[in-house]
């Protein structure tokens, strides 16, 4: 049966590095295809080709056997391709109308039918079974809010080839459910499908193909996944054998006094006043449905958001943290969820995006900057974290998202007096391998006395990595539970409304 779509020895060298070389598989009508690969592998970068954004170096691209050029995103959109990256591409000041209909709004004689475009628009969501008000701004939806615009993009512009990278990564499990459906109802309207995932689960539950991507070149394309083994996979992946993808390697450890406290904090996305404490070398893991305040939490006890009450407490000392600078002086610092719009410098190099915060400790007589000093530190957090970049030199928007946060790991990992580490989605779209190296950067943190905050969406990470587990359901904490009496059934009774828990039990 011919392809609807076909890379042929795809290659490309970006200044420094090559992407990927001879890159070839076939993507067909009806048919789900995953790629998996670790972080840096190629995998983004060959949808970027494909929507338009780069163009490959060597090789070929074909729709229904014709040779492409889209020299332009506009271009791969005309020929029926919707490209759907980890990374989301939203006008935040905008709609969910404008959003979704954005260069087909309609309009009469040039003004633009805001009625006809949201009345459009609530129809075609309601179809999908998506629930979202057309009128709110993007900047106002939650990440996993944004996601599913993003999808309902491509769907609006009934593209006959849909590539999704990582969809799953910020979604609920009830947002999860509704997007595999609309995956499935692409697959049997006869869509080609390109579907990236770190997660095997999904992989195996959606993909009818699979193409394994290592250090830029193409490992093996399965054509029937159902006969491949799990194990497979991973070793194809990572190039070794790993006997289990959910090992945490969890790392027991002393814990000291108290060292830091929230105490009765509120702020406009919290139903409650929330409280609690982290002990020196102790790892306090939040879990609960994407939504339910864990974010906005952090973000008020950070200085990003004003809270409206409540006190901090670290070292046994009440402190003032107004604004993000002063909880980086106090030694409290934070990972966030979107690395894209809160954690990256885009333009700016490798180098500087791990120094941004620690430079004030490089000025010399107070006005000159030590850049020395600060290759050295990048150089070295380059080393420790195995960050994949030709050089610190390199602008940090051309890595993937897993070098992109262990860059941001290395950026407080380089401040001298840490005490506080809050990691949001800390491997949110980040390879098993990858994985393992930051849960190491985080027991070493641990060990070095600093009190960790980790939130986390999947839930064995929780359980594999925390000492001890806070769980948030609708804008307050429901609970907590320590190691030793924390399961996946006790977690998800605080987690799920109570109505939904009973449901569960029956």
């Amino acid at each position: 049966m011919s392809a609807t779509l076909r890379f042929d020895s795809i290659g490309k060298v970006f200044p420094g590095v090559r992407a990927f070389d001879g890159v070839s598989f076939d993507v067909h009508a009806g048919e789900v295809h995953g790629l998996m690969g670790e972080n840096g592998a190629g995998k983004s970068t060959l949808l970027k080709i494909l929507g338009g954004e780069y163009q490959p170096d060597s090789g070929r691209v074909l729709i229904d056997d014709n040779e492409v050029h889209f020299a332009s995103a506009a271009a791969s959109i005309a020929s029926g391709i919707a490209v759907i990256h980890q990374e989301l591409q939203y006008v935040p000041d905008l709609t969910v109308s404008e959003n979704l209909l954005l260069g087909a709004l309609p309009n009469w004689l040039g003004w633009v039918d805001k009625r006809a475009a949201k009345k459009h628009v609530r129809e075609r969501l309601a179809a999908m079974g998506v629930d979202l008000d057309p009128n709110a701004k993007l900047r106002k939806l939650s990440i996993a809010q944004r996601q599913v615009v993003e999808i309902c993009k491509a769907l609006l512009r009934n593209a006959r080839v849909i590539a999704l990278d990582e969809p799953t990564s910020s979604l609920s499990h009830r947002e999860t459910e509704v997007l595999f459906k609309l995956v499935r109802d692409l697959k049997a309207d006869n869509r080609a499908l390109i579907y990236i995932s770190h997660r095997m689960d999904e992989i195996y539950e959606l993909c009818d193909a699979c193409t394994i991507f290592r250090d830029g070149r193409k490992i093996a394309s399965h054509l029937s996944l159902a006969e491949v083994p799990r194990e497979t996979l991973v070793q194809e992946m990572v190039g070794r054998e790993i006997s289990d993808i959910y090992i945490y390697d969890y790392r027991a450890r002393s814990l000291g006094e108290v060292r830091f406290s929230v105490k009765n904090v509120l702020g406009d996305a919290l139903s409650a006043p929330a409280s609690f404490e982290v002990k020196r070398g102790e790892i306090v893991g939040f879990f609960g449905l994407v939504g339910t305040g864990r974010s906005e939490l952090m973000h008020l006890v950070y200085g990003a958001d004003k809270k409206k009450d409540g006190e901090i407490v670290l070292d046994g000392k009440p402190i003032k943290v107004r604004s993000t600078g002063e909880a980086i002086r106090h030694g409290i610092v934070l990972c966030p969820e979107d690395r894209k719009e809160e954690g990256i410098v885009a333009m700016a190099t490798v180098a500087e995006n791990i120094n941004i915060s620690c430079r004030r400790h490089y000025l010399r007589g107070g006005f000159f900057l030590d850049r020395k000093k600060e290759a050295q530190t990048a150089d070295r957090f380059i080393e420790l974290l195995k960050i994949k970049t030709p050089s610190r030199r390199q602008r940090i928007r051309f890595l993937s998202g897993g070098n992109q946060q262990k860059a941001i790991l290395s950026r407080w990992l380089a401040e001298p007096d840490l005490k506080v580490v809050i990691l949001d989605e800390p491997t949110r779209g980040i390879d098993v391998g990858a994985k393992h190296e930051i849960y190491n950067v985080i027991y070493q943190l641990a060990e070095r006395g600093c009190a960790i905050v980790m939130i986390s969406s999947e839930l064995p990470e929780v359980l594999g990595v925390s000492d001890r587990i806070v769980v948030m359901r609708q804008g307050r904490i429901a609970g907590e539970l320590p190691r030793g009496k924390a399961s996946e059934q006790s977690v998800l009774s605080l987690a799920l409304p109570q109505a939904e828990s009973v449901a569960q039990a029956a």
